[in-house]
């Protein structure tokens, strides 16, 4: 098996766009924004603009302003902690699909692709005597979260493959206002949960991939994982 830092990566283009983070959710938000707004001018024309004023934004558009602001909040706070050496890519499409990945970092220690979750309430790992585990946020089951990180590792797993990099891949959840254990950390099917400080030490970690091959690693993901 060749070494990390001995791989023949295809060389990509010298300059390559590491994205915004946020972008795609905030455009979202806007455009859901701008169409509610508009229909409400249409059908009220002379008191739109106090209705607009009176009602709060529904939560469906909401959610959207939230996640962006959460992936801006992991962005900046990886952007102070992160090791120089480290290039994260953020906000990337996911080819023939509607998902993106909000973050993947090339580092020393790998490859981590990040999910951003912004929930208020405690985080919970539930393991019952009969059935499986469940993941938890204020009570409510949301394992899905981690069911639907797996599939964009797998994803990274496969380009890996396909560069011909032999490069450990991780995946982790990392949590903006939502409610960690305060002594030790959660794992739930093998991905850490984590706020960003917690997981910028482990990206900075030591590992198998020469500093040199970090940069070329991250341009031939951006290729096959353009902006959002």
């Amino acid at each position: 098996m060749p070494l990390a830092g001995c791989v023949s990566i295809p060389p990509p283009s010298s300059n390559f766009n590491t994205g915004t983070a946020g972008a795609s959710a905030r455009r979202e938000h806007e455009q859901r924004r701008t169409s509610r707004e508009r229909l409400v001018r249409e059908r009220h024309p002379h008191v739109g603009g106090l209705l607009l004023a009176l009602r709060e934004a529904p939560s469906h558009e909401q959610v959207w302003a939230r996640g962006a602001r959460g992936e801006e909040h992991v962005a900046a706070e990886l952007a102070k902690r992160l090791d120089d050496r480290v290039v994260v890519l953020h906000d990337r499409r996911i080819p023939g699909r509607r998902a993106n990945i909000d973050h993947i970092a090339i580092a020393r220690s790998g490859v981590w692709v990040i999910d951003t979750k912004r929930y208020q309430g405690r985080v919970a790992i539930h393991r019952p005597l009969i059935g499986e585990a469940k993941l938890t946020i204020a009570g409510r089951d949301r394992t899905k979260l981690v069911d639907g990180l797996a599939g964009q590792v797998q994803l990274i797993k496969a380009a890996m493959s396909e560069i011909g990099a032999d490069v450990p891949v991780r995946g982790a959840l990392c949590f903006v206002d939502t409610d960690l254990p305060l002594l030790g950390s959660l794992s739930f099917k093998g991905f850490p949960l984590l706020y960003p400080r917690a997981l910028a030490k482990r990206i900075n970690a030591a590992g198998p991939v020469w500093p040199s091959r970090v940069p070329k690693i991250a341009g031939a993901l951006a290729h096959r994982f353009p902006v959002a």
